[in-house]
């Protein structure tokens, strides 16, 4: 999604909680992450593979700059011939270490597996965010967590969530410039963002 439809979404939504409280949570997942990359893990649950997320992430790590942001897709089903960015089996949550960010989603229960493994790297020092449909499970092994409601009467879907933190977990991160920042200065900063090249898909 791009800079342009995130901001028309953001518009559509005011007045309501979720510009502000994606923004917070892209905020924490921001300042865990380590700049040089490779820190920060992405699972979902056996049924919900968020590779959507996980590309988006991404493009964002390239766009802003931020290599921290770009994660490791950690999988319940790997299968011989997954390229190597798609082959990452749960056994990777268990070399999860302080310093590391385990960013969990899980828009239904996760198995008791799952909730073991994120558990055991959590006791291992990594930092736990969560962005889920309500578990208290979940909501208890996290340091953080952003709720979307799941089903009938929701305001916002799954999905749009997953676009508005990725969208703002990739804004900031742009070198501000020194002193007084003036509106020419500003503009030429997006400019330079929407203008540049994306980066290869998965």
């Amino acid at each position: 999604m791009d800079a342009v439809r995130v901001a028309l979404l953001r518009e559509v939504l005011a007045g309501t909680q979720w510009p502000a409280a994606t923004r917070r949570f892209a905020g924490s997942l921001r300042s865990c992450v380590v700049p040089q990359g490779g820190g920060l893990l992405l699972v979902g649950t056996e049924e919900y593979e968020p590779w959507h997320l996980a590309a988006h992430l991404v493009d964002e790590a390239a766009w802003s700059g931020q290599p921290g942001l770009a994660p490791t897709l950690v999988r319940h089903q790997v299968r011989p011939g997954d390229p190597a960015q798609l082959a990452v089996g749960l056994g990777r949550l268990g070399a999860a270490r302080r310093g590391e960010t385990l960013l969990v989603v899980a828009p239904e229960p996760p198995g008791s597996g799952l909730l073991e493994r994120v558990h055991d790297a959590r006791r291992a020092g990594a930092t736990v965010l969560a962005l889920d449909g309500g578990d208290p499970e979940v909501q208890g092994l996290a340091h953080e967590t952003l709720t979307v409601p799941v089903g009938t009467g929701a305001d916002i879907d799954f999905d749009t969530v997953q676009h508005l933190v990725s969208a703002a977990a990739g804004e900031n991160s742009l070198p501000a410039p020194r002193g007084r920042v003036r509106f020419r200065d500003r503009l030429s900063l997006l400019a330079d963002r929407l203008t540049s090249p994306p980066p290869a898909r998965w």
